[in-house]
């Protein structure tokens, strides 16, 4: 499998990744948690797991997911908080029926809610 690294901030490491990743969801696509109770919109993607080992290990093991497969950065929301959310793609599933979020940082990567995902504003797209 063709491979490659780059260097991840959150993690403060270079990792290795395969070049091509298909990923279930893509940024904009409003998702929900299988097992915890939030939802929010995609804001950015890791092919694997990118963050700190720290976090990975606070997951409890017999929960804790593979690293090989896309990560999604979210723009959460649940009863309680609005917050930043990382979370695999084995434990996401798609949300867009219930509407839009009302995180309060949308506006500063999305444009509009429409046919059930947003759309990133054109000055964050490349």
């Amino acid at each position: 499998m063709d491979r490659t690294l780059f260097f991840s901030a959150q993690a403060g490491r270079t990792l290795e990744a395969p070049r091509r990743i298909k990923t279930r969801f893509a940024i904009g696509d409003v998702v929900k948690h299988k097992t915890f109770d939030f939802r929010g919109v995609i804001f950015d993607i890791d092919p694997v797991f990118a963050n700190s080992e720290e976090w990975y290990s606070s997951i409890p093991e017999e929960i804790r997911p593979d690293r090989n497969q896309p990560f999604y950065h979210l723009l959460a929301e649940s009863d309680e908080s609005d917050y930043v959310a990382y979370v695999s793609q084995q434990n996401l599933v798609n949300d867009a029926l219930t509407g839009p979020v009302s995180h309060p940082d949308v506006h500063q990567y999305f444009e509009q809610f429409e046919n059930g995902r947003y759309r990133m504003r054109r000055k964050l797209t490349h």
